[in-house]
């Protein structure tokens, strides 16, 4: 068997242009979008950069996220809560960052040290401890991979 006949026939590289594009265009836009709303969910006193994002193969249907939750000195996010799926490990990169989740007390963490939300839990209080210096926060989630939405501001 030649590897022509073994191969098939060669696509067109205008063919695979074409095919390519129209597999990643739609996924791109998609990323882009869940990604967008990742962003807006949050208010003016953070920003929220993607971190990383994907499917966990030995739990079907589900997907890591994580973003780095920025806060410039005195920011906060408004009260939140998450996608009902998401289970959600917060680890204070630098800074300190006050936290309450549901009814639970206020609390300060400081770089070095976690925290973690149930599904479904509210978030009122995440906000820079600080009035003068930046805070960083990984939020990692662990989700429902058609959860596009993961934070709904309240």
């Amino acid at each position: 068997m030649s590897k022509q006949a073994f191969l098939g026939t060669p696509l067109n590289p205008i063919e695979i242009d074409t095919k390519l594009q129209r597999l990643l265009l739609p996924l791109l836009f998609a990323t882009g979008v869940g990604f967008a709303g990742l962003a807006a969910a949050h208010g003016a006193g953070d920003t929220v950069k993607p971190n990383f994002d994907h499917l966990i193969t030995n739990i079907p249907g589900k997907s890591l996220i994580a973003l780095e939750v920025l806060y410039p000195p005195g920011g906060a996010s408004p009260p939140h809560t998450h996608a009902k799926s998401s289970f959600i490990y917060a680890y204070v990169v630098s800074g300190s960052i006050a936290s309450r989740v549901n009814d639970g007390s206020e609390r300060v963490y400081k770089a070095g040290e976690s925290f973690y939300e149930e599904p479904g839990s509210r978030h009122p209080v995440s906000r820079n401890a600080s009035k003068t210096k930046p805070a960083k926060l990984l939020a990692v989630f662990v989700v429902d991979s058609g959860d596009k939405e993961l934070t709904i501001n309240d």
